[in-house]
């Protein structure tokens, strides 16, 4: 059962339609027709932020209970540049983030969501990435992480922790040092802290495509009148792909 909270937005399945919408276009066009209507400043803050996005690190969240942690967590993956956040969906349970903590990191984060363990394994298997779990008696320190050349951190469940298949996959774990009576931290507080260690000091390394995919949505999500400016040039993108899938 998990915690009901209003307004909170189905990530994975909102993004999949404007993605899937945009894989099918010319982004260089939409680019290219939309580039005018970026003021200097903006244009410049896309080229930033984009040039800094992090495939070598990303994020698993083994089904998250609370919507305010699952887009605390987003938000700080959009914040320390990490471009994937993968989310094992257990029991039928979509994942879900409050918008009001999102605060629209939802728009920049690519996540990727599994109905059960092996999915989530394959695809890391496949990019590369070591699973390290997140433990109080981790043997790895958070400034460990810069270290390992493809890192994926695992957070567990907020009641039943990292289940068994994905803990089982992990070679190493991760502790964040404490000195109180609390031996344990909220998952997106520790969430935050390791991303922030894991990034540290990376340059970004998003290849040229991915980078051209990012400023295409960018654009299509944040110039006003961007569908209408585009079906002008012919090029078409359905409303509905625009609309938000909430609780």
């Amino acid at each position: 059962m998990r915690r009901r909270t209003p307004h909170s937005i189905f990530v994975e399945q909102a993004q999949r339609r404007l993605i899937a919408r945009l894989r099918e276009l010319d982004q260089q066009a939409i680019v290219r027709e939309l580039d005018p209507f970026l003021t200097n400043e903006r244009r410049a803050r896309f080229e930033s932020v984009f040039s800094q996005r992090l495939d070598s690190v990303t994020v698993l969240m083994d089904a998250p209970y609370d919507p305010h942690n699952g887009a605390a967590v987003l938000r700080s993956c959009d914040a320390f540049g990490v471009q994937r956040l993968h989310v094992v969906e257990r029991g039928g349970q979509g994942f879900l983030a409050a918008r009001q903590v999102a605060r629209g990191s939802e728009q920049w984060v690519h996540v990727c969501t599994y109905s059960e363990s092996k999915g989530a394994l394959d695809a890391l298997a496949a990019s590369g990435h070591e699973l390290v779990a997140t433990h109080p008696m981790g043997e790895l320190l958070p400034e460990d992480l810069r270290h390992i050349p493809k890192v994926c951190l695992v957070l567990g469940n907020e009641r039943d922790g990292i289940h068994h298949e994905l803990a089982s996959a992990c070679k190493r774990s991760v502790r964040v040092p404490m000195r109180g009576f609390a031996e344990s931290l909220n998952v997106s507080v520790t969430g935050a802290i390791l991303v922030q260690h894991a990034t540290a000091g990376r340059m970004g390394d998003l290849s040229d495509a991915e980078r051209l995919f990012l400023k295409a949505r960018a654009m299509v999500l944040t110039i006003d009148h961007a569908a209408e400016i585009l079906l002008a040039k012919g090029i078409e993108l359905t409303p509905e792909i625009f609309a938000p899938v909430e609780t």
